[in-house]
Formats: structure tokens, C-alpha cells, sequence
């Protein structure tokens, strides 16, 4: 199998050949009527027979309708999960050199010839810029699909030991039915690695993505289709989650849930599925990941230029839209009034606006919903007495869902905003005294109920182990010098735990083991002919 590397990130500089790709891409993406986006039930691929069509529409510019989704109904789900079990034999009897050979194709189609497309569809749909639509939906989707291939053989070629005249052989079936794989808006890569990985492994997989990532993820199912995956493997179902959900989540054959999304939800999935124990014809392997509440803490050590640079693309990159994305810093008063004006003045300075225009910085956030979300949160800190907005902190939806990426200083460790999750460019400031970074260790690890990214900036090494091991805990993804965001496939597995999901680690064989059922098989080559022991003479 070919060595995996991480894909190289195209520059999209002016006059390169990808940002013309792009470019064309992006108005004929928005030049034509809104797109029909369907879903895929077996060999079918057609839209939902539910009462309910959603607008995707782009964020940046919510005028523009990108496609129209008529929505799944219960019998649209049950069809899906009656297609996925019939293509269950033959998708697990495949060679799984085979079955890797699809995926491998769909990462090099990606790289070539649908890169501009998937990238222009995310740009559009999801309001990220083209570097964010770069990093994500071209290069870290390529990353999971080759890696996953690569990682899974690893796993195969992991067998037991042998003893005289006995053959041991480690079978790594898949589950024993369906997985059902729920994907989030704001990563294309999440969209696609979810029900592939499963796939990949042998097991057929029920896809329900998020609407508002609709457009790109019909790409997707262009990109497997084309790369020769069977009918069944992986069924798409467009809908709100509890239409496919009761259906998928009572039935007998359900063998696991890939989730990334909401605490909430997750934690309302986990609850169906134990009220439902004792219908299953196997228990239900749960992997999710969830929210986060993730962290920078600097230390007095750390360099100034850094911590504007790590805060900055940390908390506003993709509008905060990250589930890694820095939503909390802790700064020592020093280093604080070292960056206060220069990161106030920068922040700004952030270019926000439509993503067809490359020269800006972040877009809008995703939909109505999220704005009034954020909305709320940016007044509610204007009406609280303990914190302040000192940059940004306005907002406006008259052509898109625009919310600034804002500061909010607050003397109250224990405020709103370093608690709760708002999934977008609000960055909470909690300013200590420098004597106090002992003390402040404990506030990091007890504020918030997640446990997913977080970074300690500091040039002290005693510092950096200090905080790497009080916070043990506190992040499954732990960075030293560098924002918390921007894990790569291959090298920093992603995940955490407490509140922020079950740190399978996405992107690495943990994951994979997930989706597998190990059987061991014994070989007597020459089987004894005497019931009598030695002992016994």
C-alpha cells in the first residue's frame, strides 16, 4: 500500500493556478439555479420523501440560495438501513485491499480533479475562506482517507503469537450490522471520515450530515460514487436528526454511532441507546466527539508576538466555528499590558466578509440560529458587571450572518464566558497576576466541563511541565507553544474526553479499532489422538 504524507496545502497566492481554479469555480457554483441535493438510498439516489425542504443557503450572503433539500421520512431511513444490511455480505467479504482501493481513489480525486469543486462548495456553504476551505475539505479529507487505509493495515497485520504446532490467526471482522455515522456543518474532512472509516473496516454505514453542509457533502457522494464504492455502502440521508434517528436508533441491527456534534445531543443519542439495550443484536459501539471549551494559558515567559499570533488565529479562524477553537485565554497581568493595544487594534483590523473575496480574513457564522446565539451572548456580556467587550462585539445579518470576532475581558473567573460553549469569535480574557500562575492551573482545569484542546505558551520549561502535567486532563489534545487548533491527520490524533466526547482520536488506528470485532482463531495443525496425560502413567 503507498506510504501515506500529508497532503501540501496550496498557497492560493495571487496569479497561481489554484486561486483561478478556485475563482471559477466559485461563480459557477453560484451561477446556476439552486441544486437539487439528494440523498442515497441503496442504488437510488434521489431527495427524501419527508413534508419538510430546507434552504441551504450561504452564509456570507443569505440571499443566495445554493440548493434545496427535501428531507428524509422515516420510510426514507428505513430504506437506507434495509439497503446498507443488503450490501453488508459483499462489502465484508471484499479483499480489504480492495475495499481500500476506493478510498485511496477518492483522496487522489480530490487532490486532482475535485479539489476546486469541494473546496468552492465548502467556501459557499459553510462561509470558510479558501484557506480554511483548503486545509479542511481538500487536504485534511485526502489525509483521512489514505492514512485510514494505511492505519487499518496496521491493524490486520496485527496477529498473536504461535506456539509448537499451533497456528493463531486474529480475524478483525466488521460489526455485526449498521453504523450509524452523524456528521457536523463546520468540517467537510468530519463529514467525510465518519462514515468512510467505518466503511473502510467492512461495516455498511447510515450517513445523516448536518443540512447546512449539504452542498458539500453531495460532492462527497460524487467523489465515492466516482472512485467505484458500491451501492449500499454508504447511504446518505438528508433530515433532522430525529426523523432518521428513531428509525435508526430502534432498530435491532444498529451495531455503532460515529458522532461528532453537540454535547447535547450526543448525550441524547447515548440515552436512546441505553433505553434500548436490550433490543440490539449486539451493543452499540458509541464513539463520539463533542463540545469544547478549549484554552490558551500563557505564562510571563511567553513571547509577546506569539500570543497575539496564537490567540488571534486560535479564537478567530473560521469565525470560532472549531470545536478546538480557542474560547478562553489566561494572561499574566505583565504579558497583558505588553499585547493589550496591539491585540485589540488587530483584532479590529480582521478583514470579515464574503468568502468569494480572498482578501478577508473569516466570513459569517453558519446560520440564523447561531447568529441569535451569538448575538445573545455579546449582549449579555454588555450587560454584565463583571466583564467588558474591548474589541469587536457587534453584529449585523442584513446581507449575512456577521458576527465580529470580539475580546471580552472579565475579573470573574467563573463568568459565562469562560464556561460556556458559544461555537464562535467570542474570545474570553481572565488577566492574573503573575505570581499566581500556580493558582491559575486549577481554574484552567476546573472552569469548564470539556476537555478537548488547549495550549500553554511559555519560553520557561519548567513552566510548559508544570502545565502539561497539572493539566493532564484537561485537553486530549495538548499544545506547547502553538494555538490550540490545526491538528493534522497522521500527526496529532484528535479527540477528548469528559464532556468533550469518548477521545477515540480521529485520524489514528484508535479510531479504527472502533469499527472492527476481532475474532481469534486457533489451528491445531496435528490434533492430539489420546485423552490420557503424561502425569496420568
Amino acid at each position: 500500500m503507498p506510504v501515506p504524507v500529508n497532503e501540501p496545502v496550496k498557497s492560493y497566492a495571487p496569479g497561481s493556478p489554484e486561486r483561478a481554479e478556485i475563482e471559477a469555480a466559485l461563480v459557477s457554483a453560484t451561477s446556476a439555479e439552486p441544486a437539487e441535493l439528494t440523498g442515497t438510498f441503496g442504488a437510488e439516489r434521489r431527495p427524501g420523501t419527508g413534508a419538510d425542504r430546507y434552504e441551504v443557503r450561504m452564509p456570507s450572503d443569505h440571499g443566495t440560495v445554493l440548493g434545496v433539500v427535501q428531507q428524509a421520512s422515516h420510510a426514507d431511513a428505513q430504506q437506507a438501513i434495509d439497503a446498507a444490511l443488503a450490501a453488508a455480505p459483499d462489502w465484508a467479504a471484499l479483499p480489504f485491499d480492495q475495499r481500500a482501493a476506493v478510498f485511496l481513489r477518492a483522496a487522489d480525486l480530490i487532490a486532482g480533479p475535485y479539489r476546486a469543486r469541494i473546496n468552492a462548495a465548502t467556501m459557499l456553504g459553510q462561509a470558510k475562506t479558501v484557506q480554511q476551505a483548503e486545509i479542511d475539505s481538500a487536504c485534511e479529507l485526502i489525509d483521512f482517507l489514505r492514512f485510514n487505509a494505511h492505519f487499518a493495515q496496521d491493524i490486520y497485520a496485527n496477529q498473536p503469537l504461535n506456539s509448537a504446532g499451533v497456528w493463531n490467526r486474529m480475524d478483525y471482522r466488521p460489526l455485526e450490522g449498521f453504523v450509524y455515522a452523524i456528521t457536523p456543518f463546520n468540517f467537510t474532512a468530519i463529514a467525510g471520515n465518519l462514515p468512510t472509516s467505518a466503511a473502510l473496516m467492512g461495516n455498511p454505514v447510515l450517513w445523516k450530515p448536518a443540512l447546512t453542509q449539504m452542498f458539500a457533502a453531495e460532492v462527497i457522494v460524487d467523489v465515492l460514487r466516482a472512485a467505484g464504492l458500491p451501492d449500499g455502502v454508504i447511504n446518505l440521508v438528508p433530515g433532522h436528526g430525529a426523523e432518521v434517528s428513531d428509525v435508526a436508533l430502534a432498530h435491532p441491527d444498529l451495531a455503532g454511532i460515529h458522532f461528532t456534534g453537540s454535547t447535547r445531543v450526543f448525550q441524547g443519542l447515548w440515552s436512546q441507546v441505553g433505553a434500548n439495550i436490550a433490543g440490539y443484536r449486539s451493543y452499540p459501539r458509541i464513539v463520539g466527539e463533542t463540545g469544547g471549551k478549549d484554552f490558551v494559558l500563557a505564562h510571563p515567559s511567553a513571547e509577546p508576538e506569539m500570543v497575539k499570533t496564537a490567540l488571534i488565529r486560535g479564537a478567530f479562524e473560521y469565525s470560532g466555528q472549531k470545536c478546538s477553537a480557542a474560547s478562553r485565554a489566561y494572561l499574566p497581568r505583565s504579558l497583558w499590558n505588553a499585547v493589550q493595544d496591539d491585540l485589540i487594534a488587530q483584532t479590529e483590523a480582521l478583514a470579515v466578509g464574503d468568502v468569494r473575496d480572498l482578501t478577508n480574513f473569516t466570513s459569517a457564522v453558519i446560520d440564523e440560529r447561531a447568529f441569535v446565539k451569538l448575538s445573545g451572548a455579546i449582549d449579555a456580556a454588555k450587560a454584565s458587571g463583571d466583564a467588558e467587550i474591548v474589541a469587536g462585539g457587534t453584529y449585523d445579518r442584513s446581507q449575512g450572518w456577521y458576527i465580529r470576532p470580539a475580546l471580552i475581558t472579565s475579573t470573574n473567573p467563573g463568568n459565562d464566558i469562560f464556561r460556556t460553549e458559544y461555537f464562535g469569535p467570542i474570545l474570553g480574557i481572565f488577566v492574573y497576576d503573575d505570581a499566581d500562575f500556580d493558582k491559575v492551573l486549577d481554574l484552567v482545569d476546573t472552569a469548564s466541563a470539556y476537555a478537548l484542546t488547549g495550549s500553554i505558551l511559555a519560553t520557561d520549561r519548567a513552566a510548559v511541565e508544570l502545565a502539561q502535567q497539572r493539566l493532564r486532563f484537561a485537553a486530549g489534545n495538548f499544545y506547547i507553544n502553538d494555538k490550540p487548533t490545526g491538528a493534522v491527520v497522521g500527526q496529532q490524533p484528535f479527540g477528548g474526553a469528559r464532556a468533550s466526547g469518548t477521545n477515540d482520536k480521529a485520524g489514528s488506528m484508535w479510531n479504527l479499532m472502533r469499527w472492527v470485532s476481532p475474532r481469534a482463531v486457533k489451528e491445531t495443525l496435528v490434533p492430539p489422538t489420546s485423552v490420557g496425560y503424561p502425569h496420568m502413567l
